[in-house]
């Protein structure tokens, strides 16, 4: 779908990281934190950690972290679906959905820059610019989503997820 007529994050529908379908409309009234993340990054430690701590400290109250692999930076993300389902939940425990890293026949990952940028990271980036412009820097790039589907703010990979957590509540005790 293009990100050009997208009103909200639930107009795209994604794969998961098995390659099924998944209507992004299913998260409506939940808050959603969407990371680019990749398993062999100097942050992925840290942010793995602190992201799968949120997630479960607060996913029985209506919030899902969303995360895509993305390869775009460095190489640091060249496993396959199934390596890296098995490095996420094995190695880092995370339970959040990890979606597909390949989205397009023609396109290997998931780009989040460029002419081949999935349609989500074009919405996103639409939504929310960066500091240096449109385009994300690294892995672990996160959105801030609220539970209307629209994009409240955007953080650099070096912002620890724990610091993301004030915000985090105050969408979360919005109506």
């Amino acid at each position: 779908m293009a990100s050009e007529t997208s009103k909200s994050i639930y107009d795209f529908t994604v794969k998961d990281i098995k390659g099924n379908d998944v209507n992004l409309s299913q998260y409506h009234g939940k808050v959603l934190l969407i990371v680019n993340v990749a398993s062999e990054c100097g942050l992925t430690q840290t942010n793995y950690k602190e992201l799968s701590a949120l997630y479960e400290k607060y996913k029985s109250q209506d919030f899902e972290i969303l995360a895509f692999p993305c390869n775009q930076f460095g190489s640091q993300e060249p496993g396959t679906n199934e390596e890296i389902e098995q490095t996420v939940c094995t190695r880092f425990k995370a339970e959040f959905p990890v979606f597909d890293k390949c989205t397009v026949v023609s396109i290997s990952a998931v780009e989040v820059n460029g002419k081949n940028a999935a349609p989500i990271y074009q919405f996103l980036k639409n939504q929310k610019g960066g500091i240096f412009g449109d385009g994300i820097k690294w892995n672990f790039t996160k959105f801030l989503v609220n539970k209307e589907g629209k994009v409240v703010d955007r953080f650099a990979p070096t912002t620890s997820p724990l610091k993301i957590e004030k915000d985090l509540l105050k969408l979360l005790q919005s109506s």
